[in-house]
């Protein structure tokens, strides 16, 4: 057994500093924990930078020229979602229960945010580059979207919607 001053100290961390070191250990492990259920259980996604563009001449060119939803069959849509100071084009789009749509949005002028009230949707819009995110829609409402990221004095004005209509019919 070894008795140096050493080993009786642990290596030579004080006491308090040793539990100080295990309670961060144990943080970082509970993060991870945590990002990881979010990940894969809730399925939380990372927003891609799925191609980029010409912020210069994006508003000019397909799809962006016509910015808006598409229908693509089965209760899958697209929207393609342009930024500029001081709106989203466009500002409403209007979808059934039970639609997945994967949204598309660019910048043409400054970094703007574009928050997805109520859903997992969260990113940066970047000027040049296109993200990508998608959500699937289960409950009818009115989902506002809004600018998170400090776009200029007209920034507070900067918002739109997604309304999720029931079904004909329905209740």
């Amino acid at each position: 057994m070894n008795d140096s001053p050493a080993a009786r100290k642990g290596l030579g961390a004080d006491p308090y500093e040793r539990r100080w070191m295990i309670v961060s250990l144990v943080l970082l492990i509970a993060f991870m924990v945590t990002v990881t259920i979010a990940g894969f259980a809730l399925g939380f996604q990372v927003p891609g930078d799925e191609s980029r563009v010409d912020p210069r001449t994006v508003a000019d060119s397909p799809p962006w020229s016509e910015p808006g939803l598409r229908d693509l069959g089965n209760g899958e849509y697209v929207a393609y979602v342009l930024s500029r100071q001081y709106l989203y084009d466009p500002n409403t789009i209007t979808v059934p229960v039970g639609a997945t749509v994967t949204f598309y949005v660019t910048s043409t002028d400054v970094q703007h945010g574009f928050k997805l009230q109520d859903t997992n949707v969260n990113m940066q819009v970047v000027p040049g580059e296109v993200s990508k995110l998608t959500v699937e829609f289960d409950e009818p409402g009115e989902y506002k979207y809004i600018c998170n990221e400090f776009c200029g004095i007209g920034h507070a004005a900067m918002f739109g919607r997604v309304i999720v209509e029931a079904e004909a019919g329905g209740s």
